[in-house]
């Protein structure tokens, strides 16, 4: 099944789930998703149904189904963007409009995740010769003028930037910020580090500072964003394994992350975290979870790694539906995240 085609379809959708906004409030982890992978496969800017894809109506029906209230969305921006400073590719811009539609009208909370790691084309964002601040402020704010109406999208800054100095990367985000708030939106931003973003990393000293202490810089005149972390359970915190021997070390990561933002008064947000079915590893996911929802002062949720239509079978990680049914991590997740039976909206704000 295909969504709603052309500019007649979107907007049509749109209208129909315009009044569908959950605002977050403010200390409430209520965010319960998975990150439904396909929009950023593939190399370059690829062909649409043959290098990358977007969730199907039937994988939104089946996460809302199973309670899950937010889906992370990655997306290239090299495809809706094609060019740096210029308008939206016409037929991109539609397509993740109308995802975001359906996953709205599905009850879903959306993060719109461009999956580019501080890159555009292979060029790194901030640096000398690189891609400028002002190209990424642009986008950001074509992008928040889209979405400014619905605050049940909010915006990730950024996948995973990971060989950016600290201090490189604040002032991209805080160039995107700025032009995000100029553009009218007060959506929720989640704004990540450097080195991936891993919890586990957050405090430690590299050239050019620590997460912990350079992204205290953000500067946000709507005081509307949380910090955004990853956070994987093997043996080098990557999710490339199927093993989770690091399991107790993650959740540890994780409280040294909560009481890192109670100290400074801020919140945050667990984007990506994965294990397979190995006991291990349920048991370090269904701790994980719930070490977000009894922190829930300082914690808005969670998105899972990872699902979607074109997922791998075998990928170790992967809680898209098989055949005879529901992943074993699913269970997990209920048992750490208390899934409901369908999506609960986030509370709005007072």
């Amino acid at each position: 099944m295909r969504f709603l085609s052309g500019t007649t379809g979107l907007f049509r959708l749109a209208a129909a789930v315009a009044a569908i906004a959950f605002p977050l409030e403010a200390g409430a982890a209520c965010l319960k998703g998975v990150n439904l992978a396909g929009a950023e496969f593939g190399e370059g800017r690829g062909v649409y149904g043959k290098d990358y894809t977007y969730p199907s109506v039937e994988t939104i029906g089946y996460f809302a189904g199973k309670g899950f209230n937010a889906v992370r969305l990655p997306f290239k921006w090299e495809r809706l963007q094609p060019r740096l400073n210029r308008g939206f590719d016409k037929a991109e811009r539609v397509r993740l409009a109308e995802t975001v539609a359906a996953l709205r009208q599905a009850g879903m909370t959306v993060i719109l995740d461009p999956h580019n790691y501080a890159y555009y084309d292979k060029k790194q964002l901030g640096a000398e010769g690189g891609v400028p601040d002002s190209a990424f402020a642009d986008f950001w704010r074509r992008l928040a003028e889209e979405y400014k109406g619905d605050a049940g999208v909010q915006f990730g800054l950024m996948n995973e930037p990971h060989d950016v100095p600290a201090a490189q990367w604040l002032a991209s985000a805080n160039a995107a910020i700025a032009a995000i708030r100029k553009a009218g939106a007060k959506n929720l931003v989640l704004v990540p580090g450097t080195l991936w973003s891993g919890a586990h990393s957050w405090e430690e000293e590299r050239e050019g500072g620590s997460n912990a202490a350079v992204m205290l810089g953000i500067v946000d005149p709507a005081n509307n964003y949380v910090y955004e972390v990853h956070q994987y359970l093997d043996a080098d915190f990557s999710g490339t394994a199927k093993t989770c021997e690091r399991a107790d070390d993650a959740v540890k990561a994780l409280e040294r992350f909560t009481d890192w933002l109670k100290r400074n008064g801020q919140r945050g947000f667990l984007g990506e975290f994965g294990g397979s079915a190995d006991p291990a590893c349920l048991d370090g996911l269904a701790r994980m979870t719930a070490l977000v929802g009894r922190e829930n002062t300082v914690w808005t949720g969670w998105t899972y790694w990872a699902a979607g239509d074109w997922w791998p079978a075998d990928e170790p990680l992967n809680i898209q539906p098989t055949a005879d049914g529901d992943r074993p991590q699913l269970a997990a997740l209920v048992a750490g995240g208390g899934l409901a039976a369908k999506p609960e909206a986030c509370p709005a704000l007072p």
